[in-house]
């Protein structure tokens, strides 16, 4: 079924289709809104999502790429997804209404694209409705992902749009080349899709090397967009990639210690809770599939995927369900549904079967709904976290603390946001300076007296000996706040020699 790709998803997808996936996107981001809402208020759960939205007020209000006005910096992961949301700032609309209207567009169009496929590439798929983009719809990663205000959701939906061209024989490779640049502003894991493309390209210059034009034109695509990315990161933050490509490294580096039994199976666990466990038997099943048809995009999808998921078992900590891996995960989705979808649609050839199709069927439907429920809880814990440790602190440092005051801090972004005190970034993300010695405390020591910090903010279990023997001005303790690792957020008189 490898031909060329001319039909549109909105020619395939009818618009009652269109509406099932809305209601279902609005009804899941509603559920978890008002149980966020009940439980903690309107928030993000994750300090860096802060960090996006400083970049987009500044970019809208002040025309500058800045994390503090007049200041250029690279703080941001994804000059994109700040881009976009500046869009909203600069028309007024309130920051929450267009960070979550945009996630859900993001997942609107996600859905239908994973619909879509499985349409073509599944003669017996031709549903009533579309059970495919309902489900990734109300994938509770997902729908995590797009109310955290970070840039994965796009990031996915560019990574499985490049993904689905390739499966489609699509045969223009600027285009191609084009998203997969396009991709790497949303992340620089976008880089990853050049092991896909590149093998199906090179696939095609084995079955006939007439095909060589195919790889000249996905290098102008490409390095278009590519080279752009790095002239832009050279410009604003003097290297070629984003301060958060080097300092999350750093940062991390004990991770590397942990045996990697340990963090496979942890990759594992946030992959298979929920609708990931149902469907691996489709990937499996699909697998199976893919290598009796020899259809090389699905095997370079596979490929992909396993190069994606270890990359970041091998290099980042596996905590906030699985975070750095969701933008692969509608591709495994995908796979598991394309498999699940194919083996449901054949004739049952004993009772046997059948029961297995009604189990797998009426299994992933309860998997789906029962986490909805279980992810709305999750998301509303995250945001009441980052509402009572961060977003609160920050809004006593913006009222108590003296003007003119310097800051150093770990967690920059609702700090950021709410505060205007100057900040130093023990992270890195805006003082790449700190990198070479980000987990060196007694580096960090001489560092801060260096820049004549007044007081320091960090939560106390991350940095135990930096934080000994310092005056608490003041602890999220006071103001009812969550408790991570039995720490909380804490501001320090810095002590200067």
């Amino acid at each position: 079924m490898e031909s060329d790709s001319t039909k549109s998803i909105l020619n395939d997808l009818r618009g009652r289709d269109l509406l099932f996936i809305f209601g279902s996107i609005a009804l899941v981001f509603s559920c978890y809104l008002l149980v966020s809402r009940i439980t903690a208020g309107i928030g993000f759960p994750l300090d860096d999502s802060w960090i996006h939205q400083i970049y987009a007020r500044n970019l809208a209000e002040k025309g500058e790429w800045a994390f503090r006005p007049g200041v250029l910096s690279a703080g941001s992961t994804s000059p994109l997804w700040s881009a976009l949301l500046s869009v909203g700032y600069w028309l007024g609309i309130p920051k929450f209404i267009w960070t979550f209207s945009l996630a859900g567009g993001i997942l609107l169009i996600l859905s239908c694209l994973c619909e879509w496929i499985v349409r073509r590439e599944v003669p017996s798929y031709h549903p009533k409705y579309p059970w495919v983009g309902l489900i990734i719809s109300s994938e509770w990663h997902l729908v995590w992902a797009g109310l955290s205000g970070m840039e994965t959701l796009l990031h996915a939906l560019l990574a499985t749009s490049v993904l689905a061209l390739l499966v489609v024989n699509f045969r223009n490779y600027v285009i191609i080349g084009i998203l997969a640049g396009i991709s790497i502003w949303a992340r620089p894991d976008g880089l990853t899709l050049l092991g896909p493309i590149l093998l199906v390209i090179f696939y095609s210059l084995v079955q006939d090397p007439k095909e060589w034009p195919l790889f000249g034109r996905f290098l102008i695509g490409f390095m278009t967009f590519f080279g752009l990315y790095l002239y832009f990161n050279l410009m604003v933050g003097g290297t070629p990639m984003p301060n958060t490509f080097y300092a999350k490294q750093a940062e991390y580096l004990s991770w590397r210690n942990v045996p990697i039994i340990t963090r496979i199976g942890r990759m594992l666990l946030q992959l298979l809770a929920g609708t990931g466990l149902v469907l691996l038997p489709g990937v499996i099943y699909w697998l199976v599939t893919t290598i009796k048809r020899k259809r090389i995009s699905y095997l370079a999808i596979i490929l992909w995927l396993a190069g994606y998921f270890g990359l970041y078992v091998l290099r980042l900590p596996v905590y906030q369900h699985g975070r750095y891996f969701m933008p692969a995960m509608p591709g495994m989705f995908l796979l598991g549904l394309l498999g699940m979808m194919e083996f449901v649609g054949k004739p049952a050839t004993s009772a046997l079967q059948r029961r297995l199709k009604i189990a797998w069927i009426s299994g992933t439907i309860a998997i789906v709904l029962a986490f909805v429920l279980l992810g709305a809880r999750a998301y509303s814990q995250d945001v009441r976290l980052i509402e009572t440790e961060m977003v609160a602190s920050a809004k006593w440092v913006a009222v108590e603390l003296p003007p003119g005051s310097l800051i150093a801090a770990h967690d920059i972004g609702a700090l950021g946001f709410f505060d205007n005190h100057a900040i130093v970034d023990l992270a890195g993300l805006i003082s790449p300076e700190v990198i070479p010695f980000i987990r060196d405390e007694d580096r960090l020591r001489e560092y801060l007296n260096q820049k004549g910090v007044d007081y320091l903010i960090v939560m106390p279990g991350f940095y135990q000996e930096l934080t000994d023997g310092l005056s608490i001005v003041y602890s999220s303790k006071e103001s009812g706040g969550g408790v991570l690792d039995g720490r909380s957020m804490t501001v320090y008189q810095w002590e200067k020699p």
